[in-house]
This record gives C-alpha cells, structure tokens and sequence, in this order.
C-alpha cells in the first residue's frame, strides 16, 4: 500500500554543520580539504614564476616585486603553511590507514601534532630563506 507525498510522515533530516558544534577532528578534516585545493590553486602561482623565468630579467624582476610585496609575502607564508599542514595530515592519514593511532585520544594528539609541526616547520622553512642569506 502506497501513501502520496502529503500523507507521508515527515523524515527527519540529517544532521549538518548548524547543528553540531564544530571539534578538531571536523575543523582539520575541513582545513585538510582547503589546503589541498590551495596547493592546487598555488601552482598557477608556480606557473607564473616559471613564465617569468623564460620570460627573461625583465620579466623575472617584475615577478619578483610582487613576491617580495607584502601581499605576496602573505600568500607565499600561507601557501608554505598549507603545503607543511597538508603534509602533516596526510601522514597522519595513511597511519590511520594502516591502522594505526586510531582511539580518540590518539586522534586528538597526532591532530594537535600536526597543527604544532605544521607551524614549526613553517617558521622554520621562512627563516631558512629570509635570514640565511647575507
């Protein structure tokens, strides 16, 4: 016996991001996501550096000077971090994928690990560059 539409019991809708309260295996899986799709979208930036390089000094100079604009200084740092942070989660990724560090607490501290190296490793990648050079 089939009922119309209109004489259905209302389902219950699944839940969404409204309704949960966010936690940091949610808001890292979510940043794991952006970072990848920035890396993908930071290799236009990488495309542009190498047309400039062919493009010869001129070319290359005028690259240059946006890279070293504060603006480009914060996408760059930002596109470091992501790279590091991408990285780190997605180490942490295969050893859940071979089974491993799979309890909470163990998710919650290799989470918080990976923010931790993400970040150290990023300041310092940025003063390897910025400061050890005369």
């Amino acid at each position: 016996m089939s009922s119309s539409p209109a004489v259905r019991k209302a389902r219950p809708l699944s839940p969404h991001l409204q309704v949960y309260r966010p936690q940091l295996t949610s808001v890292m899986s979510i940043f794991h996501r952006m970072t990848g799709v920035g890396l993908a979208l930071g290799l236009v930036v990488l495309v542009l550096w190498l047309v400039a390089l062919a493009g010869g000094a001129s070319a290359y100079q005028h690259f240059l000077d946006y890279a070293h604009s504060t603006l480009g200084q914060i996408v760059l740092f930002g596109w470091v971090w992501a790279f590091f942070y991408h990285l780190c989660t997605g180490i942490r990724h295969v050893i859940w994928d071979v089974g491993h560090m799979l309890e909470i607490k163990q998710v919650y501290k290799t989470g918080a690990l990976a923010v931790v190296l993400s970040t150290l490793l990023t300041f310092g990648f940025w003063f390897s560059i910025l400061w050890s050079h005369p």
